[in-house]
C-alpha cells in the first residue's frame, strides 16, 4: 500500500507554528528533533495512529522560501482537514481564535467552511457526507 506520509508546510517560526497546530487546531506534535544545521524536524498530525498525512513544519531558510509562507497554494484552498463532527470542531477552533473566511455551508459532499492558518494558507474544515460505502 502506498500513501502520502508527510506534506511540507513552510512557516516563519517553529514554536509559533507548533502552538497554532497543537492548540488552535488540536493536532498532536509527533516529533521535534534538532538537526545538525540548526533546523528542526517538526511533525504534527491531526489524528492518532498515522491515518492520513502529517505536516512537516519547515522554517523558511531564504527569501524564496519566505515568499511562499502563507501562499503555498497560490491563494486557493490547499489543505483539507476532515472531521467526524463539524459543529464541535468549528466551535472549538473559533473559540481558539482560528479565522474562518466564511460561514459554514452544507453542500452535497458535506459540511464545510474555509479557514486560514497562522500564516494565511487556506484550509477547508470538512465533514464529508456519509456515503453508502462508508456506512458499511
Amino acid at each position: 500500500m502506498k500513501r502520502i506520509a508527510l506534506v511540507t508546510l513552510v512557516v516563519d517560526d517553529y514554536d509559533e507554528a507548533i502552538r497554532f497546530y497543537t492548540e488552535a487546531l488540536g493536532f498532536r506534535l509527533t516529533e521535534d528533533t534538532p538537526r545538525p544545521d540548526g533546523s528542526r524536524w517538526v511533525v504534527v498530525e491531526p489524528g492518532t495512529g498515522g491515518h492520513g498525512a502529517a505536516l512537516l513544519l519547515a522554517r523558511a531558510k531564504d527569501e524564496a522560501q519566505r515568499a511562499r509562507v502563507g501562499d503555498q497554494a497560490g491563494g486557493r484552498v490547499g489543505f483539507f482537514l476532515h472531521t467526524d463532527d463539524f459543529a464541535r470542531d468549528h466551535a472549538r477552533m473559533t473559540a481558539a481564535g482560528v479565522t474562518f473566511l466564511e460561514e459554514p455551508r452544507h453542500e452535497t459532499y458535506g459540511s464545510v467552511a474555509v479557514f486560514q492558518d497562522l500564516c494565511g494558507n487556506r484550509w477547508d474544515l470538512l465533514q464529508p457526507t456519509p456515503t453508502e460505502d462508508s456506512a458499511q
